[in-house]
């Protein structure tokens, strides 16, 4: 993509609606705007992060073995009222009625639907274990929408349910979505951890939070500071051994970490003075198991090897597509602007050309950009007519991991110059060395 042709209309100040810093790098770095309170357009450059988060989302469902599939946003009123939730659930539920006078609800969550859709197909234990995900656009009616997409009213959400015979099957897919969450994170370049928490309005007694460290996070957290030290890495899982799911889960989940809804100081004190540590966090994530709630009310059951009709056990398991965006902004930023992880960047690598309508420094950048993009990678070439402080500053804030400026006396010496975003180290080497040193980033 070359600038030139791109939308991406940065803001050179700092908006006065924006109260953290996720907020306001996203909205000078044009990646949204507002619509209405909580409600965000997604311009190109935010979409595209968006995107790619909800790529590896995908991916690391499909490792499991979990099934993709797309419910409606809109919901009848009637499943809920089955479910006893239509009136429990408050007023985020943004209730409406359809032309014909029925009821109707924007989805806040699918537990309700998804329920009807297995107890419409499954009959027998022959067809289970079974999980359907989705990732899809919810609404929840917030009081006080703030923090932009941080607590947003309208948001892109993976929400993913459990249908299992037993309750030890249900909590394996309890483990087993654990476990998976945790590779998904570490891809995006985030530390995210699961902490024991309240149920809230989805019920059930298992549930983790998963929560990013920072300053403006929305939760008081408490931890034992070693489980900052846990790393899921490159192992490779076989998500159908029990044992293995069970004792990673165990490895995350032993040293103590919760949020204020299920803080215990007893228990709390029991960790070492030097590791409890107190803090705030964001909520990227939760799992929940809440066995029969669900299907005893609504009739979802299958009959067993014995011919028993019993309710089957579920659990459902949420990750805050749109929300993640925020998160590693409010996680990965400087006084500068958005530092992307390279998992989730928009662009793989920034091009900056010095001078724009020199016949050399035209012909470098565009064999840069003909090279890295025959390679399978996606570098944004700033082709403007601008100052070259512009140039970079609109860089630094939209955050690529690394940039290649080419200018008219590197090209003298044979040289251009690649930077990295994180640390600000600049090396001085050859066109090609800098784009194999980039495609060796990613590829």
């Amino acid at each position: 993509m070359r600038l030139s042709r791109y939308f991406l209309p940065v803001l050179k100040e700092n908006p006065a609606e924006a109260q953290i810093v996720s907020h306001r790098l996203m909205l000078r770095a044009g990646m949204i705007k507002q619509s209405a309170a909580g409600i965000y357009s997604w311009l190109p450059l935010g979409l595209k992060v968006l995107k790619k988060i909800e790529t590896i989302v995908h991916e690391e469902q499909e490792k499991v073995g979990h099934l993709a599939m797309l419910m409606p946003t809109i919901q009848s009123a009637d499943l809920w009222r089955e479910s006893g939730r239509y009136d429990d659930y408050g007023e985020e539920m943004l209730r409406f009625k359809d032309r014909h006078d029925r009821d109707m609800l924007f989805t806040p969550t699918a537990e309700e639907l998804i329920t009807d859709i297995f107890r419409g197909h499954v009959t027998s234990y022959k067809d289970m274990p079974l999980t359907m995900y989705q990732i899809q656009w919810k609404f929840r009616d917030e009081r006080r929408p703030r923090f932009g997409v941080m607590r947003g009213r309208e948001f892109y959400m993976k929400d993913g349910y459990t249908f299992d015979l037993t309750k030890e099957e249900a909590l394996h897919a309890y483990n087993r979505h654990l476990v998976s969450y945790l590779r998904t994170y570490e891809r995006m370049g985030l530390q995210a951890i699961p902490m024991r928490a309240d149920s809230g309005p989805i019920g059930g007694d298992d549930t983790h939070e998963f929560l990013v460290l920072a300053e403006t996070g929305e939760s008081e957290v408490f931890y034992d500071s070693a489980v900052t030290d846990l790393t899921f890495g490159d192992r490779e899982i076989d998500f159908d051994n029990v044992a293995e799911c069970q004792s990673i889960m165990e490895e995350f989940t032993t040293k103590y970490a919760r949020t204020d809804e299920t803080h215990d100081e007893a228990l709390f004190a029991e960790v070492p003075e030097e590791r409890r540590k107190v803090a705030r966090g964001i909520e990227v994530g939760q799992i929940f198991y809440f066995g029969t709630k669900y299907s005893e009310t609504m009739g979802a059951s299958v009959q067993d090897a014995e011919g028993k009709k019993v309710p089957v056990h579920m659990g459902s398991h949420g990750i805050g597509v749109s929300r993640l965006v925020g998160a590693i902004i409010e996680a990965s930023h400087d006084d500068k602007g958005i530092i992307w992880p390279e998992g989730v960047t928009p662009f793989h690598c920034g091009i900056v050309n010095l001078k724009q309508g020199d016949d050399e420094a035209d012909a470098a950048c565009e064999n840069l950009y003909k090279q890295l993009t025959k390679a399978g990678l996606e570098p944004l070439y700033d082709d403007r007519n601008e100052r070259a402080g512009g140039k970079f500053a609109t860089m630094d804030l939209i955050g690529l991991p690394w940039r290649i400026t080419v200018g008219p006396r590197g090209l003298k010496n044979g040289v251009v110059e690649l930077t990295n975003r994180k640390t600000g180290i600049s090396e001085e080497m050859s066109p090609e060395a800098a784009i194999e040193k980039v495609i060796a980033q990613y590829l």
